[in-house]
């Protein structure tokens, strides 16, 4: 069943098609006649846009199904109704790393000198297609691997093994880490290669460090970034590491154009809706995002964890990642995913917020610990790595600053306009005490339970990434009072289309009492 998967995939359709089906995607039959490119970064590799590519685009994702499912469904008893393997770009830059250790072993074979292929650990944020994803890939593509160079192909899951002869060809399930280590060397000692895919179950079960055959075989550590849970393994064999990156909206998307493949336009749509919804709250973790159950599982995690910051935790979630261990045990986990660098040509990793809403509220969280220049010192300390992505948060909070705001206010120029109307200096230019003194967050409208009163001299920040026109507003009591709007851009201009302003009222007659009365002579400015 897994040697003979089939193969499906996802494209999105050209502009005009998109609104045929209610994710602006389509299911195909077979195997896509592009895939991605790969370009060398350092000692990895990394998808190529810039390249060129003839005929059709690459997929939006790749879908193996194995009828009678796989290892890793078969090793966890609640997922045994998963067929399908879901393959986005990185999930085959896994496999294409592999790939290409096996390539350079077999160019350069001589077992004196160089006895296996580069051993690898991949490490990824809990629930995101390591294990059913990278992992069932992986073995599909090592068991259609050239079986002259390749005969054995072994899935381990903590001490429980599966056997994959493909001389036979048989596979056998194997149960205890001393039987299955011994079935490995005995392979190899009669002259076998090949490849050992190790995945450390969630009782964390490292491998020995002697697992695999001393020569002939290669070997893929599968973890969490739990550090014990392959430092050893990873020291003792001077492993390298394949970081994978959660997937990301566009890939999010087409699972949900798979899952409902064949039901009505309306359905896909309402479906993909409820999902991006999810994804918003928790993050793009599949395991939590496509059933409500999940979801709310995930949610009370994710509400426990914002409730148990401190101090302490808090600087746990802005260094680098590697720097510290990961504890699976500690709720903070839920907040954080781990993102792919490149590090001294190597790959590396960093804690970056889950999403848009547990950033903001993390942050809101924290600044209520501690002292504002605790927390610039804090985002120093992490050095290039989570300045740039609160770059824009620190930004705006620095019109909560007097100081800040007096120098800033002097150098304020008003865009000249088309029609050659008079400039008019702005609010802050000629009051700076009214720049803001408070700060809240706006959840997506669709959260809100209660439509509030418009408070002045409030710093509101939008929790969406996709609010239309500005970053964060607020209000001044002037005569009539004025909205000045706040948008973070390097461009020397900004033109603005009369649908985005129908969007950003939309919104806030969503968030405040009398907005369509009270907006009606209001000013807008937009720093």
């Amino acid at each position: 069943s897994v040697y003979n998967a089939r193969w499906s995939h996802v494209v999105e359709l050209p502009g005009g098609e998109k609104t045929k089906t209610g994710t602006g995607m389509v299911v195909k039959e077979g195997k896509p006649k592009q895939s991605w490119t790969y370009k060398k970064v350092g000692l990895t590799l990394e998808k190529d846009d810039g390249a060129e590519q003839s005929g059709a685009a690459p997929p939006r994702l790749m879908v193996l199904t194995s009828d009678k499912g796989w290892p890793y469904t078969l090793n966890r008893k609640e997922n045994q109704s998963t067929r399908d393997c879901y393959v986005n770009c990185e999930v085959d830059r896994v496999w294409q790393t592999v790939k290409g250790d096996l390539t350079e072993w077999f160019s350069n074979f001589d077992l004196s000198r160089n006895p296996s292929p580069m051993p690898r650990v991949l490490i990824g944020t809990p629930g995101i297609g390591k294990s059913l994803a990278a992992g069932s890939y992986l073995l599909y593509q090592l068991l259609h691997y050239d079986i002259e160079k390749l005969q054995v192909v072994v899935h381990c899951f903590g001490d429980t093994a599966y056997v994959f002869d493909k001389t036979a060809p048989t596979v056998t399930q194997y149960v205890g880490a001393i039987t299955s280590k011994s079935v490995v060397w005995s392979l190899g000692q009669r002259g076998m290669k090949g490849y050992i895919i190790y995945d450390v179950a969630e009782k964390g079960t490292p491998p020995a460090t002697n697992f695999a055959p001393a020569s002939g075989w290669g070997m893929i550590v599968v973890s969490s970034p739990k550090v014990s849970n392959y430092d050893k393994w990873v020291t003792q064999l001077t492993a390298r590491r394949i970081i994978m990156n959660c997937p990301d909206e566009m890939d999010v998307k087409a699972m949900c154009a798979w899952m409902k493949q064949g039901v009505s336009k309306d359905e896909q749509a309402k479906y993909w809706e409820m999902v991006k919804t999810h994804m918003d709250e928790v993050g793009p973790i599949p395991r939590y995002i496509f059933d409500e159950e999940s979801f709310n599982e995930r949610c009370g995690a994710v509400k426990f964890a914002l409730d148990s910051i401190n101090e302490v935790t808090v600087k746990e979630y802005f260094l680098r990642g590697d720097e510290l261990p990961w504890y699976s045990e500690n709720p903070s986990h839920k907040l954080v995913k781990i993102v792919r660098e490149l590090y001294e040509d190597c790959e590396t990793f960093f804690n970056a917020p889950m999403c848009v809403y547990i950033k903001e509220k993390t942050l809101e969280i924290f600044l209520g610990l501690t002292e504002y220049n605790s927390f610039l010192n804090l985002l120093l300390a992490s050095r290039d790595i989570m300045f740039p992505i609160f770059f824009e948060y620190l930004a705006l909070k620095s019109f909560m600053e007097s100081a800040f705001v007096k120098m800033m206010a002097k150098n304020l120029t008003e865009l000249e306009r088309p029609t050659g109307r008079q400039a008019k200096p702005c609010v802050l230019k000629l009051k700076p005490e009214l720049h803001p003194k408070g700060y809240e967050g706006l959840v997506p409208s669709e959260y809100e339970t209660t439509i509030r009163k418009i408070k002045y001299g409030v710093l509101y920040k939008p929790w969406v990434t996709n609010f239309p026109l500005v970053d964060a507003f607020f209000f001044v009591k002037s005569n009539p009072m004025t909205l000045v709007g706040l948008q973070m851009t390097t461009a020397s201009q900004h033109h603005t289309k009369t649908s985005t302003l129908k969007r950003f009222n939309e919104r806030l007659a969503a968030y405040f009492e009398d907005w369509e009365e009270l907006s009606r002579e209001m000013p807008w400015e937009i720093i």
